[in-house]
C-alpha cells in the first residue's frame, strides 16, 4: 500500500532538483534575414553557453556589459566557428558588428553578423545546434525575407539540419507540427507549470470538479497567451515569473487549510493565476517570434501543445491520486499533506529567487 504514496511523493521530488531555474533547459535563437545582396543575423545566446565556449568560469560576468565589450573577439570566433549557414551550398562567413544586447533578467547575450553574396541564392541552409554538445539543447531558427517571417524550425539532436527554399513559404501543417511541439516540450521543461496543474489536483474532487478547474486554468492562459502574442498587453517577465511562482505557495497552502474551508477555491485559482501563467507562456513565443502569414495558425497550435502537455499531467496524476484514496483514505491524506508541503517550498523557493535574486 505504501508504494502509490511513495510513487505520487516521489514525481514531485524528482522535481526538486530544478529549483534552481524553473526552465533551465540550454536554448539559443537564430534570426535570419535575406536580403538582395546577403544576409543580416542575429545569435541570442545563454551566458551559460557563451562561457563554456569561451572558458570563462563565471557565466554572470557575461551578463556585464563591460566584460562582453572586452571579450567580443573571443566571444564572435566562438561563435563563429559554431555558426554554420550556407547559401546554395556554399559556407556563408559571418561578419560580426560591434553592437550587442544583454537581458540581464534572462541571461542571455544577443549578438549581431551580416553575411554578403554576389549572385542570387536559390536555397539557404542551416546546420545545429549552436551547442551541440549538450544534448538537451535547441537553437530556435528564424528565417525572414524582407519584414516577411517564412520559416521556423528548431535545431536540436535528431533534427540538425534546415533547408529553406528562397522565395517559397513554410506549409501549414509543418507551422502546426512546430508549434504543437513547442507547446508540449515548454509545459514538460517548466517545473513550475508543472507544480502548480499538479497543486490544483491534489485534494481530488469529482469528475466535474475536476473538469471546471482544468477549463477555467485552459481559457485564462489562452486569454492573455493571445493578448500578448498580438502585444496588446505585454507585462515584463521580472514582474510574471514571481508571481507565478506565488501562485504555486498559494495553491499548496489552500490544499494544507482546504478542509477547514467551506468553499473549493481552486477554481478561482486556476483562472486568477492561469492569467499569469498564459503570460508566462508568451515569453516562449516573444523570444521565438511568430510566422505574421501564419500567426493564427502557430498561436493556435502552441496553445493545443500546451493543452496536451497539460492534459498529461492530469491524467498521470488523478487516477493515482484516485486510486490512492479508494485504497487507504488516510494514506491519501498523508500524501497530499507531504505533496502539498513540497509545492509550498518549491513554489517559496522560485519566489525569493525570481523577486530579490535575479537582477
Amino acid at each position: 500500500m505504501l508504494r502509490f504514496p511513495r510513487l505520487l511523493l516521489g514525481l514531485l521530488v524528482a522535481l526538486a532538483p530544478g529549483l534552481a531555474v524553473a526552465h533551465n533547459v540550454p536554448y539559443s535563437f537564430l534570426d535570419l534575414r535575406i536580403g538582395t545582396d546577403g544576409l543580416s543575423g542575429t545569435v541570442l545566446v545563454q551566458a551559460a553557453d557563451l562561457a563554456t565556449a569561451i572558458g570563462t568560469p563565471s557565466p554572470d560576468r557575461l551578463i556585464e556589459a563591460a566584460y562582453v565589450q572586452s571579450h567580443l573577439p573571443e566571444i564572435h570566433d566562438a561563435l563563429a566557428k559554431r555558426l554554420h549557414v550556407s547559401a546554395d551550398d556554399r559556407p556563408l562567413t559571418p561578419f560580426w558588428q560591434g553592437a550587442f544586447e544583454i537581458a540581464k533578467f534572462e541571461k542571455t547575450v544577443k549578438l549581431h553578423f551580416t553575411s554578403a553574396w554576389s549572385w542570387t541564392p536559390e536555397k539557404l541552409g542551416v546546420a545545429g545546434p549552436l551547442f551541440p554538445e549538450n544534448k538537451l539543447h535547441r537553437t530556435f531558427v528564424s528565417v525572414y525575407e524582407g519584414a516577411q517571417m517564412k520559416r521556423q524550425d528548431v535545431l536540436v539532436e535528431g533534427h540538425t539540419q534546415i533547408e529553406h527554399k528562397i522565395g517559397t513559404g513554410q506549409a501549414a501543417s509543418k507551422v502546426m507540427g512546430t508549434f504543437i511541439g513547442q507547446g508540449i516540450y515548454h509545459i514538460f521543461i517548466g517545473p513550475d507549470h508543472i507544480l502548480f496543474i499538479i497543486g490544483l489536483m491534489l485534494m481530488g474532487g469529482g469528475l466535474w470538479q475536476l473538469l471546471k478547474i482544468v477549463t477555467a486554468f485552459t481559457v485564462a492562459h489562452s486569454i492573455t497567451l493571445a493578448l500578448a502574442t498580438l502585444h496588446i498587453l505585454n507585462p515584463p517577465s521580472r514582474l510574471i515569473e514571481p508571481i507565478i511562482a506565488l501562485s504555486i505557495v498559494v495553491v499548496g497552502l489552500f490544499n494544507l487549510i482546504g478542509s477547514k474551508e467551506k468553499h473549493d477555491l481552486r477554481v478561482v485559482f486556476a483562472f486568477v493565476f492561469g492569467l499569469v501563467h498564459g503570460f508566462g507562456f508568451a515569453s516562449v513565443l516573444s523570444e521565438f517570434g511568430l510566422p505574421r502569414a501564419s500567426l493564427g495558425i502557430a498561436l493556435f497550435s502552441f496553445n493545443a501543445g500546451v493543452e496536451i502537455g497539460q492534459m498529461c499531467i492530469v491524467l498521470a496524476t488523478v487516477p493515482l491520486l484516485s486510486l490512492l484514496r479508494n485504497r487507504s483514505p488516510r494514506a491519501g491524506g498523508v500524501v497530499t499533506i507531504a505533496c502539498s508541503w513540497v509545492v509550498v517550498a518549491a513554489g517559496s523557493f522560485w519566489f525569493v529567487q525570481r523577486a530579490f535574486l535575479e537582477r
